[in-house]
């Protein structure tokens, strides 16, 4: 598929859905793995020698078997793969002095069209020793493993293999083993440009999904539930041939005295899937959606109208420029190289002075979604995170948008939360939303009112 006929195909699924119609369609798994199969090329041709040469590590080696895979390496099969084969073993070496660049999986296929086996079975029939094979050829001077204290996403390689490894790697080059994190980090986080091609499209069907969510053609008030509709929007993800990394949620918050509860809003904790949803609430919702092996993270709110309104109340509108006001002030804050911590503290300062009740807690999005990356806040540690909240911002990456506003509402006697999530990208020219921000509210009417 070249690039002329994916804008074209992505450009014809989006204007399906436009209508949000429950006919809408997504690619075809054939022409989703023909895409993602080009851009794993695309990425270990082109991105991943960037990456080892910026980050000191000329031999990444990963480890990983059937079932028990490392989450890097998933990042790296081909489409056809549903998990790796036996022991499957990636080596990468890269000269930043020759630039000489090698890919091998010492396994006994090759793993998709970039990576070729090298493993000579005749020769070594020991799988471990066509691995130090490799190594000795190369004499790398940092061999990076996956193993990691701040990322999940880079800790992949687990003991038995670490182990093994160790007792087979030649005693001159066991000085040699690092952390990968640097570099996995690097891999996970960096979005390429054929990425950023259809990245969009992922936001935009997510969207339009939670927007018909938000509409009278599923929500009737006085009957449906926010259960109802949490499992609607599941089925919704489930009927157009997507999947999604986490299970979406609901919350009401209305004029009554029940105030919101962190714990609650975070965990569900107490929470109660028979809640009606009523003429006069202000919905919410977190949801998001894995397509093409990208995720979306999105949070947005819905006003369901009274029999006699049109628009939302001003008070509301007004809170939620309030939440656009807080993404503003945080995402001026983003900087190349400028640690997640540092981004966190001064955006909560900015906000302090504006006088905006503010909780941060945004995060890397793209191949995970919760990704790695710099980790900007938790809803629970806002005085900073260690480990992944002190590693540095870089260009060309993606991150969930995601804070909540308190805001007193006078008419309700009560201060409410504007929970507010959404896609973005950061590169040379500064932060932009991946596909705009909710700048209104949802409108849920019945049109037997109107």
């Amino acid at each position: 598929m070249n690039k002329k006929t994916l804008l074209l195909t992505l450009s014809l699924v989006f204007t399906s859905l436009v209508g949000v119609s429950t006919q809408a369609q997504v690619l075809d798994l054939r022409e989703q793995a023909k895409l993602i199969d080009e851009v794993i090329d695309d990425r270990l041709n082109n991105l991943l020698p960037q990456l080892m040469e910026r980050t000191g590590i000329d031999m990444w080696v990963m480890i990983t078997r059937e079932y028990n895979e490392d989450p890097i390496v998933k990042t790296m099969l081909p489409a056809t793969w549903i998990s790796a084969r036996r022991t499957t073993m990636l080596v990468f070496y890269y000269n930043p002095q020759t630039k000489e660049y090698t890919k091998s999986a010492v396994a006994r296929y090759n793993v998709g069209s970039s990576i070729k086996a090298a493993w000579d079975m005749t020769k070594y029939p020991d799988q471990w020793d066509a691995l130090m094979a490799l190594v000795n050829k190369h004499q790398p001077k940092k061999i990076g493993l996956n193993i990691s204290k701040s990322y999940g996403h880079a800790d992949g390689l687990d003991h038995t293999e670490y182990e093994q490894f160790m007792q087979k790697l030649p005693v001159t080059f066991k000085t040699k083993v690092v952390s990968s994190e640097p570099l996995a980090v690097a891999w996970l986080e960096t979005r390429t440009a054929r990425e950023m091609q259809y990245y969009p499209q992922v936001v935009q069907i997510s969207k339009a999904i939670i927007a018909e969510g938000f509409s009278s053609k599923v929500i009737t008030p006085g009957i449906t539930t926010s259960e109802d509709l949490v499992w609607w929007y599941r089925q919704k993800i489930n009927s157009l041939g997507l999947s999604t990394w986490f299970h979406p949620s609901v919350e009401i918050q209305r004029n009554d005295q029940i105030e919101f509860d962190h714990l609650k809003a975070f965990s569900n904790k107490g929470y109660d899937p028979k809640n009606i949803i009523q003429a006069g609430d202000l919905l919410h919702v977190d949801f998001g959606i894995t397509y093409l092996r990208l995720n979306s993270d999105i949070q947005e709110h819905a006003y369901v109208l009274k029999p006699e309104e049109k628009d939302a109340p001003e008070y509301l509108k007004n809170a939620l420029a309030i939440g656009n006001q807080l993404q503003d002030i945080l995402t001026n804050q983003f900087a190349l190289n400028k640690l997640g911590n540092k981004i966190l503290s001064d955006a909560l300062a900015e906000a302090k002075k504006q006088q905006i009740n503010a909780t941060i807690y945004t995060h890397p999005i793209g191949a995970h979604g919760h990704a790695a990356g710099p980790t900007i806040g938790m809803w629970d540690q806002q005085n900073g995170v260690p480990g992944s909240g002190d590693y540095p911002m870089y260009y060309n990456t993606a991150y969930s948008i995601e804070l909540n506003a308190a805001v007193e509402i006078k008419e309700w006697k009560k201060t409410i939360r504007i929970m507010l999530e959404q896609d973005g990208y950061f590169d040379q020219t500064g932060f932009k939303y991946i596909s705009g921000r909710q700048t209104k509210l949802h409108l849920v009417g019945n049109p037997n009112w109107q």
